[in-house]
């Protein structure tokens, strides 16, 4: 028996180290994960039925965390993944802005600056100084 033990541990680390491959792997991992927590459990116990049923438990339970940090480390990484395309979106979209006005600048034909004398007045009991603002018109 103990030799099956020795020789069905490294078979069941090492589907462990495959959780999370394919849809299969799940019911395979909790099968051999118990199986092995049971065969654990027996050899320790010398075949005492209530630690086979707790190791086969506890294998099954381990497969499940293990499952389960594979799931949350995969919808953070979703998660990330999206976060970094948004922004990426963003900044094309600002520097496809930064072009297009760029483009505009260069064209000085069709924009023009007119002169705006202000005189002083008073609105709603605040005094504006007199001012010379421009008005930028495009055509």
């Amino acid at each position: 028996m103990k030799k099956l033990l020795i020789q069905f541990v490294p078979l069941a680390c090492a589907l462990c180290l495959f959780t999370g491959c394919a849809a299969v792997t799940r019911p395979v991992t909790d099968v051999a994960l118990g199986a092995g927590g049971a065969a654990l459990g027996g050899e320790l116990t010398h075949n005492n039925p209530v630690a086979i049923v707790g190791g086969a438990a506890g294998g099954a339970l381990l497969g499940e965390g293990l499952h389960y940090a594979n799931s949350k480390q995969n919808d953070q990484s979703y998660q990330t993944g999206y976060d970094k395309g948004r922004s990426d979106a963003v900044k094309q979209q600002y520097w496809l802005y930064v072009s297009m006005q760029q483009s505009r600048a260069g064209d000085d034909g069709r924009v023009r600056l007119y002169q705006v004398h202000l005189p002083e007045q008073t609105i709603d009991g605040v005094i504006f100084k007199p001012t010379t603002q421009f008005l930028r018109i495009e055509q």
